[in-house]
C-alpha cells in the first residue's frame, strides 16, 4: 500500500516537471523567461523546454497589430474653443522583452502620451483648420508616438480621428454659415444661367437678323438678276427680229393699258420714236386711202 502511495506521489511529481518544463507558444505570440528573478530569454513561436522550478514564464504577449480607440478628450483650441476628439491608435509590438521590462502599462502610456499631444497639436491651430487638417494632425500624432514608444517595443502604424465635435453653439453657426453660403452660390449660379440664356437669345437673334437679310438681299439679287436676264432675251428676240417703227409703236399702244393700272403712274411719257411712228402709221393710212 505504502509502495503504491510513493508511486503515484512520484508520476505526479514526473508530470508536473514534465508540464513546467515542455512550454508551447502560439503564433504571433512571444513569452520572456525568467530565470531566478532575473531576463533570461524570449520564446518564440512553437515548441520550448524550460528549466522547471528555476525558469518563470511571463505571461504571453500578443504581437499582432492591435486597435485601441480612446475615450472623447476635451482639446482647447488656439481660439480658446473646446472641441472633444475621438481617437484611434492602431500598433504592434515589436520587441517582447521591451515591452514587458521598459514600461508597466504600455497601453495606458500610449493613451496617456495620445492625450497629451492631441493638446499640443490642436492648441496650435484654429478651429476652422482643425476641422480641415485631419491628416496633418494624424501625421502629427504618429510621429510623435511612433518616437516615444520605439524603446518600449511598439511600433505605432496609424493614428486615426473618429470625431472631431466642436461645442453646439458652434456647430449651429456653422451650420448657418455654411446654409448662407450654399444659397448665395445658387443665386450667383441661377443669375450666370440666366445672364448666358439671355446672351444665347440675343445671339441667336442677331443671327436669325443676319440670315433673313442676307436671304432678303439674296432674293433681290436673284430677282434682279432674272429681271436682266429677261430683258436681255428681249432685247435679244427684238434685235434678231428687226423690227420696224410702226411694229414698236403698235406694241407700245397695247401696253398702255398696263401702264395706267399703276397707282403712281400719274405722268405718261411719249417716246419721240413712238411720235414718228404714229406719224409714219397715219401717213401710211392716207396714201392707201
Amino acid at each position: 500500500m505504502v509502495a503504491l502511495i510513493v508511486i503515484a506521489v512520484v508520476a505526479v511529481l514526473v508530470l508536473l516537471t514534465l508540464a513546467r518544463t515542455i512550454r508551447i507558444v502560439p503564433q504571433a505570440r512571444a513569452g520572456v523567461i525568467e530565470r531566478l528573478g532575473r531576463y533570461h530569454r524570449t520564446l518564440n513561436a512553437g515548441l520550448a523546454i524550460v528549466v522547471p522550478f528555476v525558469d518563470r514564464l511571463r505571461p504571453l504577449i500578443d504581437l499582432r497589430e492591435q486597435v485601441v480607440s480612446f475615450p472623447p478628450q476635451p482639446v482647447i483650441t488656439e481660439d480658446n474653443l473646446v472641441v472633444n476628439i475621438d481617437s484611434v491608435i492602431y500598433f504592434q509590438v515589436t520587441d517582447a522583452k521591451a515591452a514587458t521590462y521598459e514600461i508597466a502599462n504600455y497601453i495606458q502610456a500610449i493613451e496617456q502620451l495620445t492625450v497629451t499631444t492631441l493638446r499640443n497639436v490642436i492648441g496650435g491651430m484654429a478651429l476652422e483648420k482643425t476641422l480641415t487638417s485631419r491628416d496633418e494632425i494624424n501625421n502629427a500624432l504618429r510621429g510623435v508616438l511612433d518616437e516615444a514608444t520605439g524603446k518600449w517595443g511598439i511600433r505605432v502604424n496609424r493614428v486615426e480621428l473618429k470625431a472631431i465635435d466642436p461645442p453646439a453653439s458652434i456647430k449651429d453657426t456653422m451650420e448657418k454659415q455654411m446654409r448662407a453660403d450654399r444659397e448665395k452660390r445658387a443665386a450667383i449660379l441661377q443669375a450666370e444661367g440666366q445672364k448666358q440664356a439671355a446672351i444665347l437669345t440675343a445671339e441667336g437673334e442677331k443671327q436669325a437678323a443676319v440670315l433673313r437679310a442676307e436671304g432678303s438681299r439674296q432674293a433681290t439679287i436673284l430677282e434682279a438678276e432674272g429681271q436682266a436676264k429677261a430683258i436681255d432675251t428681249v432685247f435679244k428676240a427684238i434685235h434678231e427680229g428687226n423690227p420696224d417703227p410702226q411694229l414698236l409703236a403698235y406694241q407700245y399702244v397695247q401696253a398702255l393699258p398696263q401702264i395706267a393700272k399703276g397707282e403712281s403712274n400719274k405722268v405718261w411719257i411719249v417716246p419721240a420714236e413712238f411720235q414718228r411712228a404714229l406719224g409714219r402709221i397715219g401717213t401710211k393710212d392716207e396714201s392707201e386711202g
